[in-house]
């Protein structure tokens, strides 16, 4: 009878441990969310964070706080994220570089397609050409020659190994079989700022951190690495009309949670960022930095992991070629 009483007693304990966990899912999320963010603040990655994060606090009922984990290319955060509770309570926005890390990292702490819930792809950015307002190139013809004739003295600045402008420079040099000297620095902020004063030559960025500079004549635009022409940079030609079709990247970015993330949590979060990727104000301001949210099809966790595996795929033996994996 006794030992009856005991198991009796540990079902309803374990019964009521389970109802408890349930209920905590249904009731997700009760304190605040933090996205996580590879990169400094004020880059590209850390703008399209911030836009999404006000209507995904409206639709989830707490606020979403960004908190940025920059190094290693982005790394630092996606192993943090990777190795925290499986509770919804920390998620990670990363960008392309999701996809490139295996091959760049060899000791890579996290598997991307293992280690992590796939929430829902949110953007892919548009990356521009461009360099010093006086380097001597006018056309992006002009610098596909200019650099080809050129490259023991050209220089191309990066935001560090895995950042978009890296993963850019190496698909740009292997469309036109010619390296050049890479300048590698700390983010997109101090690259742009010494491309500003003329100290490295030119570089590949996204939209959102170069349309302004375009814009106003700061830097000199070249193309945009799209198959159509943007509204933001209508002047810009593309690289396909320029000649260099093979030239085409952009720069996708997706939300992520740590494996073991209930079904039900990953769904409040995907609807709450599909419900973002319709507000008003966040379609107004992608439209301004040249790029749109996915369609809704695409913020899903289905078509988020097929990316990512097509993504991997992809550039594994582009980064392999170029020889270029940190140590």
């Amino acid at each position: 009878m006794k030992k009856l009483t005991t198991a009796l007693l540990a079902a309803a304990a374990m019964t009521s441990v389970s109802a408890g966990i349930a209920f905590a899912q249904a009731d997700y999320p009760t304190s605040p969310v933090t996205i996580v963010v590879p990169f400094a603040a004020g880059g590209p990655t850390d703008t399209v964070t911030r836009l999404i994060a006000e209507p995904m606090s409206a639709e989830l009922g707490q606020q979403v706080i960004v908190q940025n984990v920059a190094g290693a290319g982005g790394t630092l955060a996606g192993t943090q994220v990777a190795n925290a509770p499986a509770d919804g309570y920390q998620i990670l926005m990363h960008h392309i570089g999701m996809s490139t890390a295996p091959t760049l990292y060899p000791d890579l702490a996290y598997n991307p397609l293992e280690d992590f819930e796939m929430i829902g792809l949110v953007t892919n950015v548009p990356m521009t050409v461009i360099a010093r307002k006086d380097f001597e190139p006018n056309t992006f013809e002009e610098l596909v020659t200019y650099v080809q004739e050129n490259a023991d003295s050209v220089t191309y600045a990066n935001a560090g190994i895995g950042a978009a402008s890296h993963l850019c420079g190496l698909l740009f040099m292997s469309a036109i079989d010619t390296q050049v000297t890479t300048v590698p620095y700390q983010g997109t902020g101090p690259a742009m700022t010494d491309l500003l004063g003329g100290q490295v030559d030119f570089m590949c960025d996204q939209t959102t951190n170069t349309t302004g500079q375009i814009t106003s004549g700061e830097v000199k635009g070249y193309a945009v690495t799209t198959p159509d022409r943007l509204d933001a940079l209508p002047d810009l030609p593309t690289t396909a009309e320029a000649g260099l079709e093979e030239f085409q990247v952009g720069v996708w970015h997706g939300l992520y949670a740590p494996a073991g993330t209930p079904p039900e949590v990953i769904e409040k979060l995907t609807a709450a960022l599909q419900t973002a990727l319709q507000d008003e104000n966040v379609i107004t301001r992608f439209a301004e930095l040249g790029t749109v949210p996915v369609s809704l099809e695409e913020a899903t966790p289905e078509a988020h992991e097929a990316y990512l595996a097509e993504q991997i795929d992809l550039w594994a033996p582009i980064i392999e070629a170029a020889g270029e994996m940190a140590q």
